[in-house]
């Protein structure tokens, strides 16, 4: 499988099955280059809830704004909590999450909206960035899943709002963006048993020694959102893993917790030049 997301700027991985496909949409997520900011959150890091200057994380943000072409007053963001509720961003939202995490949507980790010119946008560094895509009915995503999220069913969750608004499941493209692979996240037995007991054995779990396994959160995504209705052929799974790419991107668990994070953006412009 060829890899969808594409570095066509050194600050940002670009989607361009779906922007070239068309010019209306804007989605990808950013690296960790580029902007901003001093180890460990070298040097774009545009996450407000790690304990970075909060006026470089603002500058990095409008440097964002002005590559994209897309106004930071016009993006929409939420406080993720590894949940599975999923928010229908409307006219009020615009801008909340954008300049500060005071004013930006509680305890969601899951949005989706059908209006133009507003930028969806979730922060990773390791977990899984899932982008939603549905150019019938032009309904637009984006969600945030860790082990929790992933096994909790975020991906089915954001299948069954789409169809709650009118949308064919099948009508959808998902993405399954940069994250830890299955190569190198180790879990132990508790993670394990949170999981379908359908789902415990390869290629989503392979057993190492001493209770230990590897988990490929990316595998389980598509398997869960084919399941949820989602044609295998709409789904496109990155082979980019953010703990292996350290010159690319932040990572959790590599760097034990101290570090930046990455965005995960999608919108769709009403006017294109």
């Amino acid at each position: 499988m060829s890899e969808s997301f594409h570095h066509t700027h050194p600050s940002y991985l670009e989607l361009t099955k779906w922007t070239y496909a068309n010019p209306e949409v804007v989605a990808g997520m950013t690296t960790r280059l580029g902007g901003e900011g001093v180890a460990p959150f070298d040097s774009f890091n545009l996450g407000w809830h790690v304990p970075d200057i909060q006026q470089t994380i603002r500058n990095n943000r409008e440097t964002l704004a002005q590559l994209l072409q897309f106004p930071i007053q016009s993006w929409a963001g939420s406080k993720q909590v590894h949940g599975t509720d999923v928010y229908t961003i409307t006219k009020k939202d615009i801008g909340r999450g954008a300049l500060s995490n005071d004013d930006a949507i509680p305890d969601c980790d899951g949005l989706i909206t059908n209006m133009k010119d507003v930028l969806l946008t979730a922060f990773y560094a390791d977990c899984v960035p899932l982008f939603f895509y549905s150019p019938v009915e032009e309904w637009i995503g984006i969600a945030h899943a860790g082990w929790k999220g992933t096994v909790a069913g975020m991906g089915p969750k954001m299948i069954h709002a789409f169809e709650e608004k009118g949308v064919d499941p099948s009508s959808i493209r998902v993405a399954v963006g940069p994250s830890i692979s299955g190569e190198v996240y180790e879990v132990d037995e508790h993670v394990i048993q949170q999981i379908p007991s359908d789902k415990r054995v390869p290629p989503y779990v392979f057993p190492k020694k001493n209770n230990k396994y590897l988990l490929s959160l990316q595998d389980m995504h598509k398997q869960l959102l084919v399941e949820a209705g989602v044609p295998e052929r709409n789904i496109e799974v990155s082979h980019y893993c953010t703990y292996q790419n350290e010159d690319l991107f932040f990572s959790h668990r590599r760097d034990q917790g101290n570090t930046g994070r990455m965005l995960g953006f999608i919108g769709m412009k009403s006017n294109v030049d």
